[in-house]
């Protein structure tokens, strides 16, 4: 027994009509027939007692009428619920920090005032884990800072930002004119724990320049890092973004360093074999857009 059968006996139902019906249905008299039929035989039950010319229902046909209203609307319902999935579902994305911080809140703003039944969950955590996330099927997309290293991910480019010298005021690398890998090996390093993209960027640059870095301090939160500079714990390395404002205020000093302008790209990434909704790829287009002024922000 079909759906199809449950929305003919529905219509005949409430009209009380073959005819009607079929009119309704854009279907013969004898198809509308044949259903009502088929129905009757598969239940061994009669659904309408035909007197001359008039149809009426049975006992059993009011019974069953019940039901298929309401496994037609069930039915409905949930096609009708697939088919806007795209503006009623649940995006799960992941952001590393900055990107978290920064680029996330007003991106989300933005699209969910475009689609306000859409549920997009956020999670923000370092590049490591949301790799393993979307290998998992934990994440949908992810916004990662830096190098994409796990095998099976796709990653497109949406913007840049980079990395700075971060120093207390009045440290003596403030004063010097330029400051060289040398440089920062004589000094208590403060930086972002291991799995993060800003700790295997320098990791990769300590292991170039034949420095031996051990860090005093670690943390996921780059907050504590600034924390810790100003108070004068040691030096880091941190996103321009997070750093810059304070800067301004006199709080810390930023440098650059002639050997390496520490610029990353920021990917948003998915599973090589995800299906990307139409709504997935259109966050995928307001990240790229958006992307286009975020350094300079």
């Amino acid at each position: 027994m079909t759906i199809r059968h449950m929305k003919i006996f529905l219509q005949v139902y409430s009209l009380e009509s073959i005819t009607k019906a079929a009119e309704i249905l854009n279907m013969t008299q004898p198809n509308v027939t044949r259903a009502i039929q088929e129905m009757e035989r598969y239940y061994g039950v009669c659904l309408f007692e035909r007197i001359g010319h008039r149809l009426s229902r049975t006992a059993v046909g009011q019974e069953f009428y019940a039901h298929a209203l309401h496994i037609v609307e069930a039915f409905d319902r949930m096609e009708k619920e697939l088919r806007d999935w795209d503006e009623i579902g649940k995006i799960r994305l992941g952001a590393t920090n900055t990107l978290g911080c920064f680029f996330l809140p007003d991106l989300l703003l933005q699209f969910q005032k475009q689609y306000p039944k859409l549920e997009i969950v956020s999670t923000v955590t370092n590049a490591d884990a949301l790799q393993s996330g979307l290998l998992n099927n934990q994440y949908d997309l992810a916004l990662i800072e830096g190098i994409v290293s796990m095998p099976g991910l796709h990653a497109e480019p949406f913007a840049a930002d980079k990395l700075l010298l971060v120093l207390p005021p009045g440290h003596e690398l403030a004063k010097k004119e330029k400051i060289f890998p040398s440089d920062v090996e004589k000094y208590p390093l403060l930086l972002r724990e291991k799995g993060s993209t800003t700790h295997s960027l320098l990791e990769h640059f300590f292991f170039l320049h034949h420095i031996e870095a051990a860090p005093v301090f670690e943390s996921c939160n780059p907050q504590a890092l600034i924390q810790a500079v100003q108070c004068g714990l040691g030096i880091s390395f941190l996103p321009e973004r997070w750093v810059k404002e304070l800067a301004k205020e006199g709080k810390i000093v930023l440098r650059e360093m002639p050997e390496e302008s520490f610029k990353r790209e920021n990917y948003v990434v998915w599973h090589e074999n995800k299906f990307l909704t139409k709504t997935m790829k259109m966050l995928i287009n307001a990240i790229k857009e958006k992307g286009q002024g975020y350094l300079n922000e």
